[in-house]
């Protein structure tokens, strides 16, 4: 089946997930810019095993821009003539302009979406705009059960929604951190990373929720050290560091921040990291923590699961009813609680053994969640698709559907 496949760019996580799909059928990607609007990716050097184009428009700005490339997203489907059609959700421009060129044509489109119901504040116009959108695609690829329900109550019909869109390459990051532990002294060293530490990586933006995050952690430094007034140390072993990673807006407040608790010693922000250095950071890790008072999934969660880490994970991130299991591989919190979050966090660092046996069962948890099982629903979703249209056609074309 020749099916194209369109993406804002094509990050790594989306490179791994193509070259998948690329397995199950002729695939052709097109990315609406090479460089990420959110992330500082370098451009992969790596050999794709599909058709890419980039729909480059040298020199124009702005709504220009938007308009031409919407025209360059057209003249390009109609070249390829694809059997089916794989849309990044409906908020952009050229995603509708892909699922209107869909409908015109007669092809089947699937809509990728990871989209929850509560990850960002609904209004009663947006969601009926919605549902008149729903109506268009054939199938979709989402996230999970909270992705699948969002799209039903959207009026998606649930035997046309498939679950495992959110994946990442699993084998990448566990293999890469079990490599860095078997360097470990060496790479703690070169990378200036401390013997036990939290890990977090995130953009610099409000709904992070890091200015929380650090303040639980600077009372879980207090409580664990006894430097609480009136309190004694609730800690049996040494406190761990907090490792940040990631940049944005709000480096600069945060670093204020950091600097009024007295953290500045025990808080490392290394910056943004680049994906072949992130197995690195995941392996020497002692847990993950993702503290976002809003993220549709949370990548970061699958990584660190990918590479063998308990993880707290807030629930506000989509992916916690599908990869957390409460006390077996980690724990979920209330973004918005700093003092659960700093309660959480003194329970990992006071049992080493709780830590190890989560992280094993993190890596057990996500292994239903790997590339496979991106491209069994990607071949179902368009197999589904194709099918609904097929089956449209001929009711029309038949004697009875035509009257």
């Amino acid at each position: 089946m020749k099916v194209a496949v369109i993406f804002d760019n094509f990050g790594p996580y989306h490179l791994a997930r193509l070259n998948a799909a690329n397995k199950v059928c002729t695939l052709f990607a097109l990315e609406m810019d090479r460089r990420s609007r959110d992330y500082a990716w370098q451009p992969s050097a790596s050999p794709r095993g599909f058709y890419s184009i980039t729909l480059k428009v040298p020199g124009a700005p702005g709504l220009p821009k938007i308009l031409l490339q919407t025209w360059a997203l057209r003249h390009t489907l109609n070249e390829l003539s694809p059997e089916c059609v794989f849309v990044p959700g409906w908020s952009r421009l050229y995603a509708l302009e892909s699922l209107r060129w869909c409908a015109s044509n007669g092809i089947p489109s699937v809509v990728m979406s990871e989209t929850t119901e509560h990850d960002s504040p609904r209004s009663v116009w947006k969601e009926w705009v919605k549902r008149r959108i729903v109506r268009a695609p054939c199938a979709a690829l989402v996230g999970g059960a909270h992705q699948k329900a969002y799209l039903e109550k959207l009026g998606m019909a649930p035997s046309r929604i498939f679950q495992g869109y959110d994946v990442v390459d699993n084998a990448y990051f566990h293999q890469g951190a079990e490599a860095a532990r078997q360097r470990t002294s060496e790479l703690r060293q070169s990378f200036n990373l401390p013997a036990q530490y939290f890990l977090a990586s995130a953009r610099f933006i409000e709904k992070k929720n890091l200015f929380r995050l650090i303040l639980a952690y600077g009372n879980y430094r207090g409580a664990a050290c006894g430097s609480i007034p009136g309190k004694c140390p609730r800690s049996k072993n040494l406190p761990w560091s907090l490792v940040l990673l990631g940049d944005g807006e709000q480096k600069p407040a945060l670093r204020e921040l950091i600097s009024e608790l007295g953290l500045g010693a025990s808080v490392l922000l290394p910056g943004f990291k680049q994906y072949s250095e992130m197995p690195v950071y995941y392996g020497l890790a002692s847990a993950f923590v993702h503290a976002s008072t809003s993220e549709p999934w949370g990548l970061v969660v699958n990584e660190a699961m990918a590479s063998g880490l308990p993880v707290l994970v807030s629930n506000h991130c989509g992916c916690a009813p599908d990869l957390v299991r409460e006390a077996r591989n980690g724990f979920t919190f209330d973004p918005c609680s700093v003092q659960q979050l700093t309660e959480l966090m003194l329970r990992f660092s006071d049992n080493k053994s709780l830590n190890t046996t989560m992280g094993n069962e993190s890596f057990k948890i996500i292994s239903d969640w790997d590339l496979s099982r991106f491209s069994n629903s990607f071949r179902t979703a368009a197999q589904t698709a194709v099918a609904d249209v097929s089956m449209e056609v001929s009711r029309r074309q038949s004697p009875v559907g035509g009257r």
